[in-house]
């Protein structure tokens, strides 16, 4: 049985990578490292074990660590779109920055950016009874945040000095789940659905747990996140758009 295996993914397209990741895993690897990546697709996609770790060094490209149920992928640099699309249980960490659409449609697992993310992030985030999916963002995200959220948490720091999330659509069409930002946000920039509110000590503590976890994997001084300021961005109602429908 082996326990760990190197690819080099130099020129290698991603259907015979991702051939081999799954033949490590099926062989019994539980540490895989991939050099050279550059823009290689589905890395992780629908992967299962709780004990597998997987480094990737480079830039893996679209849907990285789609349907995971499990493993760890650790990416030793930025990711393209939607890394963690449908993820129902892992953890991806992101030594950079990521694309639109981080954490599509997540149910499970947990998502750490440690510097920016584009448009989109969160959408469609779900949760079902326990499972709840959590995104954490180190730096800024784009317009649209948490669109059309359903469920989990997303989370969003601010910390490389720009305003975490200055672009309208935030929680355009939330209908559960939660969106915290640290520091405040402009009132213009929420979109429909959504509404915000102070953050309540209870609240903190809840998500501190989270945060130490976060700024411990990317050795953040984490210091000054127990007394910061947060805003909490919830449902308005849980049926947003109901006046955009008709009914007999």
């Amino acid at each position: 049985m082996m326990n760990s295996v190197r690819i080099d993914a130099k020129d290698l397209h991603y259907t015979p990578l991702n051939q081999q990741i799954r033949a490590a895993v099926a062989s019994g690897a539980k540490e895989i490292i991939i050099d050279n990546v550059l823009g290689q697709r589905f890395i992780g996609d629908g992967l299962r074990g709780d004990d597998v770790t997987i480094t990737v060094n480079g830039v893996p490209g679209g849907d990285l660590a789609m349907f995971m149920s499990g493993p760890t992928v650790i990416v030793k640099g930025n990711a393209d779109h939607a890394p963690g699309n449908t993820m129902d249980k892992g953890k991806v960490i992101i030594h950079g920055s990521a694309g639109d659409a981080v954490a599509h449609s997540m149910r499970g697992g947990r998502v750490y950016v440690r510097d920016n993310i584009g448009y989109r992030g969160g959408i469609h985030m779900k949760q079902y009874l326990e499972k709840r999916p959590i995104l954490v963002v180190g730096g800024s995200a784009r317009a649209f945040l948490g669109e059309y959220m359903a469920g989990g948490l997303l989370i969003v720091l601010g910390l490389n000095s720009l305003s975490p999330a200055s672009e309208r659509g935030i929680g355009s069409g939330i209908h559960g789940g939660e969106i915290i930002i640290r520091g405040t946000v402009d009132e213009n920039n929420l979109g429909v659905g959504a509404k915000q509110q102070p953050i309540t000590n209870n609240e903190r503590q809840a998500i501190m747990p989270i945060i130490m976890d976060f700024a411990q994997v990317f050795g953040i001084d984490s210091s000054c996140f127990r007394t910061d300021t947060y805003t909490r961005i919830i449902p308005a109602s849980a049926r947003p758009f109901a006046n955009k429908y008709t009914w007999e």
